[in-house]
């Protein structure tokens, strides 16, 4: 079976997954959908793929698509997803899912209606390095964690518009917070502080938050601080998460996991691309039916996306929020 597949979004990850796709076998990129012919267009002619559409639904109306990939900035989902649930079409989605919950919580309502098979791009859970931490600390009592996304602001519009990005805990830190929910466990409480400091004076319309710090309660009592920012220059960044233990410490950045007990340090390197891994698993499912190696579909996306929309809501309201 040809899995023939759709992509709407024309940006990076675009780019990302049709490349990834492109050299996958029994897969036929046949259609993209952009926010004008014209960038619809050149990805088209980038990747040979056939058709081209500024409209979802006259994507969807001109031919037969076994899945499609929504890889559209945070404030455009909602009417696509919907259109794609109405037609019975499997999705693959770019996180985050949304700029709130009210409208995943929609989407999600919808997919449980048909069962239809879905999955979130949290592709670190697919690397070597988180796998093996979830593994090591089922036997470990878990006493807290620290993790920081320190980088530069994205120089795109949308991303420092709070109102088309969410900022960024919901669309960067997002990341931390879903490996935090695979490897620890589900969280119950957030409490956040968030600052303008430097970026609404660099540039014209910054409304995100610049720097943050979030607490995060986990209901098996375990604790984690997780903090952001966006102020440092390009090429300088720190991204990544320390868990204490009573066995010692796990240090993961986004290449490897560092253990350090008494006797002795160890480490895991990332060899394979999570990217390819979580195309080979969502593309599998749509063509067997089997979702086992989907390791994040909707319904567990929106719990991400729960914790990351509650802190904005601690950090407008000054009060802790219960999940």
């Amino acid at each position: 079976m040809t899995v023939q597949v759709g992509i709407i979004g024309t940006g990076w990850f675009s780019k990302v997954h049709a490349e990834i796709l492109t050299n996958m076998e029994g897969v036929k990129l046949q259609a993209v959908c952009g926010t004008s012919q014209e960038k619809a267009a050149a990805l088209a002619a980038e990747f040979n793929i056939p058709t081209s559409f500024d409209n979802v639904k006259d994507m969807l109306d001109a031919g037969k698509l076994d899945a499609v990939y929504i890889l559209v900035p945070p404030m455009s989902h909602g009417d696509m997803e919907l259109q794609l649930i109405e037609r019975g079409i499997p999705f693959f989605i770019e996180k985050p899912i949304g700029l709130d919950v009210a409208t995943p919580n929609q989407i999600l309502n919808e997919i449980r209606k048909k069962s239809l098979i879905t999955s979130v791009g949290y592709h670190f859970r697919y690397t070597e390095p988180i796998q093996h931490m979830l593994q090591q600390l089922k036997d470990q009592e878990i006493g807290m964690i620290t993790g920081q996304w320190m980088g530069s602001m994205p120089q795109v519009a949308w991303w420092r518009d709070q109102a088309r990005s969410g900022g960024q805990f919901i669309e960067q830190t997002t990341h931390l917070v879903d490996v935090l929910r695979y490897c620890i466990g589900e969280i119950d409480e957030v409490y956040a502080a968030f600052a303008s400091r430097s970026m609404h004076k660099q540039y014209e319309g910054v409304t995100v938050a610049d720097v943050g710090a979030v607490t995060l309660k986990f209901k098996n009592g375990a604790v984690a601080n997780v903090s952001n920012t966006c102020i440092l220059p390009d090429g300088i960044n720190k991204v990544g998460l320390t868990v204490f233990t009573q066995a010692g410490t796990m240090d993961w950045d986004m290449e490897r996991l560092e253990i350090v007990e008494v006797s002795g340090k160890s480490e895991v390197k990332k060899t394979l691309d999570a990217y390819k891994l979580e195309n080979e698993a969502f593309i599998h499912a749509v063509r067997t039916g089997d979702t086992s190696r989907i390791l994040s579909n909707y319904e567990d996306g929106l719990k991400t996306q729960q914790v990351t929309y509650a802190a904005l809501e601690s950090a407008n309201s000054g009060l802790p929020v219960k999940l």
